[in-house]
């Protein structure tokens, strides 16, 4: 979520943005952002609607606006009515004017210290947050007079920042962007000062003495003056050829980006930008970032790609190092930037399987997970061949060894590739030529610098000795050393000699080592920073580390800790703020893996295994019922299963819609796959086919046939450790799913006629029917519309001995389907006319959707074209609102044959065009509709 103002008026969440309302909604969401977290007057919010006279019910419209306003940010932030006035409670990071001041005064510090790099790069970021005026489009005198304001302020930001770049030694990469900002504003003398250093550094010096002249005649010319003595001397000193006048030193570490050639195709693909946030209070490593930064130069002169291996002890930076040289160099590598956490030394279960994060990047380029090649090794290959001729920045973090890197690893010239890890991956180095760079602890002076950043010089200065201590007992780690300060920053009356002390005296038990082993003087932070927890947030970080990860939310931890999430969120933003969990989205939790592995052995010495064991129950209960609730939400007709019992104390998610399920699978899915995959070691066997079975609609809606294979064979496995012959039955249908939508319609039959086998021995008519009724799916797709009746008949006659209505009447639309395929279209159309009318009673609008879709084409080889037109729309409507992409092409496809029929060409391109954009998201043979597209296009 983030409220953005310099620019057009924004308020951003994942989903995306939400609409804000009339003007005079935001003249008053201006005002409260312009005062974030501090009660705003009402006459104030009167004087943002009206510049004047306001009318006598002035205040009830500033009521009512404020009403508007809290129904459409209900998810964005807290609009709280306080002393007369109102106030709107976020974060100041959630908005990015609060983090361009931030940003702006970390700059200005560092340049006051003499750090120019540091300041020029967060002068970068703090302008880069800009996407044109301040409250674009916002009208009204209080608003614009604040925008006023802050467009001088990004002026002034952006003048200080050239004057840092020219320092270091800028010259002919900063004169456009100084001329257009001399454009702006032409009576701005120092902007043409820096023009014409600018232009002198760039080899361009008559261009600089007539840029001196000009400003010369415009400022006699508007105000009667003469250019100041700064311009003048500089204009001498030009003229002179001055050598102070050259640059002091390289760029090095702020590279400018080069051109990125043009793509050879047009069409318009995704373009990754993976990369994490910028470290906070990033410091020093000024060595390592101009060893980078010439080892990237020099791979760019030669035209080859750059390997970087960034290895040391765990907590020393690596990650953060890494990302800010991406952050820095990002912009010289337009085609994409990836990034994948590896998990190479994750505590509670292995590393990411490399087969994974490849298929993550290839799904990040848009690649369908339909169209991937079998096999590790094939797919590797795909992604050499999409990174070939790109430039493509790649963030692997955290590798586990050589090995775990290879599959990711570029195959041409042009791309960076940063690799982290606690190993030296001396593999990596010796055969594919990877730039080792090992990462020492920081030295006192950048420790120092570290400190400064988050708590202040004034309060360091005071406790010198002090200060000494923590440096040495946090041993240059800035892991510790943010743990250290984030202490002092929320407890700011804490004397410094008073955390030293504890420090000092930290041994014993898991303390129990000498200052001679870095990691060791990382748990005496962990320690005494987790004794200052509250115990209830104690609890939770001990029980944190239980969960598989990678991150999780607040009904999950409410589970964990089996108390309702009212209470646990905030235990959340206690661990959060002393760093002991990093809220790395909204309302997601993660742990750094020495976090964890301190919490787990908390965990054992503090939790006895009851505890534990009942810990894991209600992580599986939580994670399964909502599962489960989730997949009604998309399919609320499925044939039920039956839940285990829920233990008490576990919390359902709160899902209350088809959008709300859709956006749960998508967060847990990584969670989820995890649960499936040691639910046999934990003995949850029930737990894991009756996930993979919730998981099934929402894996195949979005085209992840591959992944619901996976998902499908655990289940499989699961079931048949328990003998639980339901379980395997449903678990073999989810595969032939997933085996059908990839073409692959033998070994999707091998697993049907397993199912039923399964089902008869059960006698289970309403799973037999089910089954038989993907057996004619499979008949139909081999060519055999005759074998498919006779299953849909089967079909038919079980359900009816079942009872089973919703059963009839999508066997009937089958029936009628395949009658349709045969010639007999009378009999179709009252199949499934008669199918419509069940699943309208039974109020299925999924399947009433399928039925549409047949009745459409059945009054299409009828001759009733209108009639077809307006069923394939009613199919189209219901598609759409399940999510429902697979079928919906097949129905746009149909409609196309239907405008065709009726000599609508161009209505017929335009809906073959939706179905081959769909067609191919979800990696399907686009072969047909292309051929059907030519046709009308030079028929």
């Amino acid at each position: 979520m983030r409220f953005e103002v310099l620019g057009p008026l924004r308020v951003q969440l994942d989903r995306g943005q939400i609409p804000l309302g009339a003007s005079r909604e935001q003249r008053i969401l201006a005002a409260l952002l312009l005062d974030a977290n501090r009660v705003v007057p009402v006459t104030r919010l009167v004087e943002a609607i009206w510049d004047e006279h306001p009318p006598t019910s002035s205040v009830k419209v500033v009521r009512n606006c404020v009403s508007m306003l809290r129904r459409q940010l209900a998810t964005a932030g807290e609009i709280v009515t306080d002393s007369g006035g109102y106030s709107l409670r976020v974060p100041d990071d959630e908005i990015d004017l609060r983090v361009f001041v931030d940003r702006a005064r970390q700059g200005r510090r560092l340049a006051a210290a003499g750090e120019l790099t540091g300041a020029v790069v967060h002068l970068r970021e703090a302008l880069a947050l800009w996407r044109g005026s301040a409250f674009t489009g916002v009208t009204g005198r209080l608003v614009e007079a604040a925008a006023a304001q802050l467009n001088d302020q990004r002026r002034s930001l952006q003048e200080e920042r050239l004057s840092l770049e020219l320092t270091l030694g800028g010259g002919a990469e900063l004169v456009d962007e100084i001329a257009d900002l001399v454009a702006e504003e032409p009576l701005r003398e120092r902007a043409y000062g820096q023009l014409m250093l600018a232009l002198y550094r760039a080899g361009r010096r008559t261009e600089a003495l007539q840029t001196y002249h000009q400003v010369r005649r415009l400022l006699v010319r508007e105000l009667g003056i003469e250019p100041g003595p700064e311009l003048t001397e500089l204009h001498r000193a030009i003229l002179n050829a001055d050598p102070r006048l050259a640059p002091v030193t390289a760029l090095a570490a702020i590279s400018r980006p080069e051109p990125s050639r043009p793509e050879a195709s047009t069409t318009a693909k995704p373009v990754p930008a993976q990369l994490p946030a910028s470290p906070y209070a990033f410091t020093g490593r000024t060595t390592e970032l101009d060893e980078l930064c010439g080892l990237l130069d020099a791979a760019t002169r030669a035209g080859t790609s750059m390997v970087a291996v960034l290895s040391g002890i765990a907590g020393v930076g690596k990650t953060a190092l890494a990302v800010h040289f991406a952050r820095l160099v990002a912009d010289r590598f337009p085609d994409g930037h990836l990034h994948v956490d590896l998990r190479g030394f994750h505590p509670t279960g292995p590393p990411l399987d490399p087969g994974e994060a490849v298929r993550g990047f290839l799904d990040a380029f848009g690649v369908p997970a339909q169209h991937l090649p079998e096999g590790l090794a094939a797919q590797s290959a795909l992604l050499r061949t999409l990174l070939a001729g790109r430039r493509v920045l790649l963030l692997l973090d955290n590798a586990r060894d050589s090995k775990h890197v290879r599959p990711l690893l570029p195959g041409g010239p042009g791309c960076l590739t940063l690799i982290t890890s606690r190993s030296r991956l001396t593999g990596l180095v010796m055969a594919e030529g990877a730039h080792p760079i090992t990462l020492d602890p920081l030295p006192p002076g950048d420790a120092h610098s570290m400190l400064i950043r988050r708590l202040s010089a004034t309060r360091l200065a005071a406790e010198p000795a002090a200060v000494t201590t923590i440096m040495a007992r946090s041993a240059g780690l800035p892991l510790a050393l943010a743990i250290v300060a984030s202490r002092l920053v929320n407890h700011p009356r804490f004397a410094l000699r008073a955390i030293a002390a504890e420090l000092d005296l930290a041994h014993g038990g898991l303390e129990g080592f000498t200052g001679m082993d870095a990691e060791a003087d990382v748990r005496s932070v962990f320690s005494w920073s987790y004794r200052a927890l509250s115990s209830p947030a104690a609890r939770l970080f001990r029980l944190l580390s239980m969960h598989p990860g990678p991150d999780l939310g607040a009904v999950a931890a409410a589970s964990l800790t089996g108390v309702p999430a009212p209470r646990v969120r905030p235990l959340l933003a206690e661990l959060a703020h002393a760093h002991m969990v990093t809220e790395h989205t909204p309302g997601r939790y993660a742990m750094h893996d020495l976090l964890r592995a301190y919490a787990m052995e908390r965990a054992d010495i503090e939790e006895d295994r009851a505890e534990r064991l009942a810990v894991t129950h209600r992580m599986f209960d939580h994670y399964l019922a909502s599962a489960h609730l989730a997949d009604l939400r998309l399919h609320p007709h499925r044939d039920p299963i039956r839940l285990p019992a829920t233990v008490a104390g576990v919390t359902v998610a709160v899902i209350g819609d088809r959008e709300a399920a859709w956006t749960w699978f998508t967060q847990e899915y990584p969670v989820l796959l995890d649960l499936l995959r040691r639910a046999g070691g934990d003995g949850y066997d029930v737990h894991a086919w009756q996930l993979g079975w919730a998981m099934t609609t929402f894996l195949d809606r979005c085209g992840r046939w591959h992944d619901q294979a996976i998902v499908q064979q655990l289940a499989l496995e699961a079931a048949r450790r328990v003998s639980d012959r339901d379980g395997e039955a449903r678990a073999h249908r989810n595969i032939s799913i997933a085996l059908l939508r990839r073409g692959l319609h033998g070994e999707a039959r091998d697993h049907l006629w397993h199912a039923v086998r399964l089902y008869r021995g059960l006698g289970d008519q309403v799973g037999q029917a089910r089954t038989l009724l993907n057996l004619g799916t499979v008949a139909e797709h081999r060519g055999q519309p005759r074998i498919a009746l006779r299953y849909a008949e089967q079909a038919l006659r079980l359900f009816r001995a079942a009872g089973h209505r919703s059963g009839q009447a999508n066997a009937l639309n089958n029936a009628g389907w395949y009658h349709s395929q045969l010639g007999d279209h009378e009999l179709a159309l009252h199949h499934c006319q008669r199918a419509l009318l069940l699943q309208q009673e039974a109020g299925d609008r999924y399947w009433q959707a399928h039925t549409w879709d047949s009745l459409g084409c059945v009054h299409h080889h009828l001759g009733q074209y209108p009639e077809a037109t307006e069923c394939y729309r009613q199919a189209l409507s219901l598609w759409r609102e399940a999510g429902e992409r697979y079928y919906e092409s097949m129905t746009l496809t149909h409609l196309g044959d239907t405008h065709l029929a009726v000599g609508e060409r161009s209505a017929a391109r335009g809906v073959w065009r939706e179905a081959l954009d769909i067609i191919v998201e979800l990696g399907q043979d686009a072969d047909r509709i292309l051929e059907k597209i030519r046709t009308v296009t030079t028929g």
